[in-house]
């Protein structure tokens, strides 16, 4: 399980230097809300973006923005209603995903844009 965790950290890092490296602003990571937790919360042109990262050793056939599933999709925009209102803004909501695939120093890195919207 340890493992599994650090596996999560590492690519929420890079993750994170991804976008930073895109002139992304970083606003949260691992941000709390309620009993579940948002990845990464970043700004960039006006928007605010809600990132799932998602860490695999491969690709097993399926696409890995399928593990996304309406449950975790509701979540995530539950909890982005929650962090704009805590925070006071007044932005447009993106979601995306952030997939990595591959071993430790080694990823591939796949950004999904517009991953899904509450209107899906």
């Amino acid at each position: 399980m340890a493992e599994h965790l650090d596996i999560g950290k590492e690519g929420e890092e890079l993750a994170a230097r991804f976008l930073e490296e895109k002139q992304w602003h970083i606003l949260e990571r691992n941000w709390r809300y309620r009993h579940r937790e948002i990845d990464i919360i970043a700004s960039c042109d006006d928007q605010i973006i809600i990132v799932e990262v998602k860490v695999r050793k491969q690709i097993g056939g399926e696409r890995l923005e399928e593990h996304i599933n309406w449950r975790k999709q509701r979540f995530l925009i539950s909890a982005a209603n929650a962090f704009i209102l805590k925070s006071k803004l007044d932005k447009g909501v993106r979601f995306d995903i952030i997939l990595l695939t591959g071993e430790k120093g080694n990823y591939s890195i796949e950004h999904i844009e517009d991953a899904f919207s509450p209107w899906d």
